[in-house]
């Protein structure tokens, strides 16, 4: 049997995977003004916006670990049974959310979930690695991005409604389930890499191999394994620590809404549990716009005949002059209609640029080490976001978030810097 167009097949359900994700993730905070007047009814806001904090930065620092982890272990068993074994364990550690009893059995379910949930990452880095031509890999990364906003869009509304019904503790059951009825289709649909795919079409894999531009180094015309360096050698490539570097200061800026939106919220604006529910959810329309608009721009400018090299470093720098005059305007907002509708402007830069960024690896290297330097990367932006997420508690007393604003679009300049000074010519490279 032979399917015509596996590989969108393929990303659909690595995107189906980023919503259910998001869903799993987003139900902590959606939930937390509930649980944190039944676990810590004696407990004032600064007080219980510190425990979240810490929680979330604790969240974030195994998220980090789980990058490098997972880059690996993608890399070693491979992107089928890889991405199979990262989301059953983020559904069961999401299920168990339901029996914790304070901040330390919340942490400690909440980094088995960080862990896991960070595979979803340089898992899809390695899969449009294997499955798409260079021209189509920002539009396939931009599907698997607009998979993390949808999952921020319908979360908080699920949630909302299954709080009118449920307990937090059975809603954490709920959404658990749902990964684990993922991992049916995946193991069905993706029974191997493209070469050996029995699904997978002559003209189709043809159309993918011979498109894999940085799988070609000694330019005779076949397909090759490219140039996989060892770790050590990769990085001693600047144009990885460009990577790096660029994740690493623009990812903060994406964590920096979906930890904080709701409390951001609840705090600044009095909104609920149910009000939450029918706000928090429009900033990421704008995400996911902006993950296909990224995509589709870059695989345009592709076909017109521009440069990887000059089409990824046009629409990052778009995205990052999208984004910092929306943290100024964040200052004031004047209204919680206001400011979400700011930062659904806001995160539409930011994948924008982000879908950019996370093709980097795959643009410069084989697929074969594309894994560990999505991990390496993934890691050094989760160590950032951990960073600032444990800031925001200080920063933020009193309910002023300027200075967190502030840091936001700082964080956008530097990672423009990054690709544009680290990575002189974004291109396959070859061993010095």
């Amino acid at each position: 049997m032979k399917t015509k167009g596996l590989r969108w097949w393929v990303v659909g359900l690595v995107a189906l995977a980023a919503i259910i994700n998001y869903i799993d993730r987003q139900a902590f905070g959606a939930l937390w003004p509930e649980i944190a007047t039944e676990l810590f009814p004696n407990m004032g806001p600064d007080d219980t916006k510190a425990i979240y904090g810490t929680i979330s930065a604790i969240f974030i620092l195994s998220y980090a670990a789980g990058q490098t982890i997972f880059g690996k272990i993608f890399d070693w068993i491979g992107t089928r049974i890889g991405f199979a074994l990262s989301i059953g364990i983020w559904s069961v550690a999401t299920m168990i959310h339901a029996f914790a009893k304070g901040m330390v059995s919340f942490s400690i379910f909440r980094s088995i979930l960080g862990i896991a949930e960070a595979g979803n990452w340089p898992g899809a880095a390695k899969a449009n690695a294997e499955w798409f031509p260079t021209k189509e890999r920002a539009l396939a990364q931009g599907i698997f991005n607009s998979g993390a906003a949808i999952g921020g869009i319908v979360a908080y509304p699920i949630i909302g409604l299954l709080s009118v019904y449920l307990s937090w503790q059975s809603i954490f059951i709920c959404v658990g389930l749902v990964g684990l009825l993922w991992l049916l289709p995946w193991l069905y649909i993706v029974k191997s890499p493209p070469k050996t795919h029995p699904w997978l079409s002559e003209d189709e894999k043809n159309y993918i191999l011979t498109g894999q531009q940085n799988q070609d180094i000694d330019k005779d015309g076949n397909y090759d394994e490219g140039y996989s360096p060892s770790t050590g050698k990769l990085l001693k490539h600047k144009e990885s620590w460009g990577v790096i570097i660029a994740s690493a200061a623009i990812d903060p800026i994406w964590w920096l809404f979906i930890v904080w939106i709701p409390i951001y919220l609840n705090e600044v604006f009095g909104l609920n549990v149910k009000e939450i529910a029918f706000s928090a959810w429009v900033p990421y329309v704008g995400a996911m716009l902006g993950a296909w608009f990224g995509g589709l721009l870059a695989q345009n400018r592709l076909n017109t005949g521009w440069t990887v090299n000059k089409t990824r470093k046009m629409i990052i720098t778009l995205g990052c002059l999208i984004m910092i005059p929306c943290f100024f305007l964040l200052k004031a907002p004047g209204s919680a209609t206001i400011a979400v509708m700011i930062m659904a402007v806001l995160l539409f830069g930011f994948q924008v640029a982000i879908g950019n960024v996370q093709t980097l690896p795959s643009d410069m290297f084989s697929g074969k080490i594309v894994g560990t330097l999505s991990g390496f990367a993934g890691t050094a932006a989760k160590l950032g976001a951990f960073g600032l997420t444990f800031l925001i508690p200080l920063l933020t007393k009193g309910g002023n978030y300027t200075s967190a604003f502030l840091i936001g679009g700082i964080l956008a300049i530097i990672a423009l810097l990054a690709v544009w000074i680290l990575c002189p010519k974004i291109e396959p490279l070859k061993e010095k």
